[in-house]
């Protein structure tokens, strides 16, 4: 069951980081403020929901997440581009603080009442007397299905077809008569899309409040460097990973005072480093992406399947 819930949640962190890549492999840049725009998706969400109901919310939210991401690289993204990449860093940096105060002054400091739909409430199955959740299945399919599609779009479309060429060949594609800067808004807005989706499916399956964008935001960068940068099959890889790593963790009662005890070593309180030696792989759960990252900086600073060395 844990596996279950931990390829979910690597799956949610895929839908994240999909787009996060997508960026990076066209513009060369990461974009600070994507957590935002997941944070967005589970508001508009919830105040869709609200007026409507969750499947309305589920379809339009990502849509108006999307029109704002691509509003913001045609009128202000596109316009420091001349400036190089670090202009662009700090831009996006800026709207991401920008986005915070916005919905605070909307929906204030405090979580809302994001829940998740009556028909995907409640156990999908029982195994060994724990239960999983409809809603994280539904989750599972959406992210699949999101996975697939992103697939098909790229591979198999004229479209994708002229973002790949664009992505590698910029001055080539626009030669060839194709608009490459409404690609890299088509792109732009895509990925915004996509944080959006995981914002409506995964607001309402943790919490929606203003930290949200902040408490994801380091992890999907984490997964994009451990991945690979730019490459959207080490994203997934390093989702799923991270994702059944946590969650494994958390669920894990173990120390190293216990390891050492079992190997016939005596620890006790005066025993030297014993405030880390007692510490169990539960509290650690939190800090084992990043120890994972520092890792693959050292071993293979291009990530799992990164071909760049930015």
């Amino acid at each position: 069951m844990s596996l279950l819930n931990g390829v979910s949640y690597g799956l949610l962190l895929f839908m994240l980081s999909a787009g996060l890549t997508l960026i990076f492999s066209m513009m060369g840049v990461l974009n600070f403020a994507h957590a935002s725009f997941y944070m967005l998706g589970a508001y508009f969400a919830f105040q869709l929901s609200e007026w409507t109901n969750f499947w309305v919310a589920f379809l339009i939210a990502p849509m108006i997440v999307a029109l704002l991401g691509g509003l913001f690289e045609r009128y202000v993204l596109r316009k420091t581009h001349k400036f190089g990449h670090v202009a662009k860093l700090l831009v996006t940096f800026g709207l991401s603080f920008v986005v915070l105060e916005i919905v605070q002054l909307i929906w204030g400091r405090t979580s809302v009442d994001y829940k998740v739909p009556a028909a995907l409430d409640g156990s999908l199955f029982k195994l060994f007397n724990s239960t999983f959740p409809t809603y994280r299945a539904f989750m599972m399919v959406v992210a699949i299905g999101m996975l697939v599609s992103l697939f098909l779009v790229l591979k198999k479309t004229r479209i994708g077809l002229v973002i790949q060429a664009a992505l590698t060949h910029p001055e080539a594609t626009e030669a060839l008569g194709h608009n490459v800067p409404r690609v890299f808004a088509l792109v732009f807005a895509g990925g915004c899309a996509l944080a959006g989706l995981a914002g409506v499916i995964g607001g309402n399956a943790f919490i929606t409040e203003p930290g949200m964008a902040q408490s994801v935001g380091a992890i999907i960068f984490v997964v994009v460097v451990v991945g690979g940068m730019g490459s959207l099959a080490g994203a997934l890889i390093a989702s799923i990973l991270i994702g059944v790593m946590q969650t494994f963790a958390v669920g894990l009662d173990w120390s190293f005072v216990g390891g050492l005890k079992s190997l016939g070593f005596t620890v006790t309180p005066e025993t030297f480093g014993y405030p880390l030696w007692k510490l169990k792989l539960s509290q650690t759960a939190p800090i084992l992406p990043y120890l994972l990252l520092v890792v693959m900086l050292v071993v293979r600073p291009k990530g799992l399947l990164g071909t760049r060395d930015e």
